[in-house]
């Protein structure tokens, strides 16, 4: 069973840049696809980008594309988070997941199999 960590969180102001990392370990295949999402208070858990393992083909939800940036490190079984012109609705706490086998589309958290326990993003105006 695969473990997922995060780091990298923390408080910026409005308009600042945040990299997340997220590290797996405990495996011996590679993932299908690994991705980010997060979580504002009162609100669902919502998809915020993905990464193809083996192919790096990326994905990113209409509120972050433009400004986020994912990517792997397939040495280190890492993948990040690169978050530019951050604004105070991007403040949640941001989980990476992985989804071991293809299945439901992979903005949907059914999708992943495996999640961190969160990394705090809080953005001040």
């Amino acid at each position: 069973q695969v473990q997922l960590v995060e780091s990298g969180g923390g408080l910026v102001q409005a308009g600042g840049s945040l990299r997340l990392s997220c590290v797996a370990s405990g495996r011996t295949d590679s993932p299908y696809a690994m991705g980010w999402f997060r979580q504002a208070p009162g609100k669902e858990r919502e998809f915020v980008a993905r990464i193809m393992w083996n192919t790096g083909t990326v994905s990113y939800a209409r509120s972050t594309k433009g400004r986020f940036t994912i990517s792997r490190d397939n040495y280190k079984n890492t993948v990040s988070l690169q978050m530019n012109s951050l604004t105070p609705e991007d403040t949640a706490v941001y989980y990476c997941a992985a989804a071991s086998r293809p299945g439901p589309a992979l903005h949907f958290t059914m999708a992943y199999d495996a999640w961190g326990q969160g990394t705090q993003v809080t953005v001040s105006s």
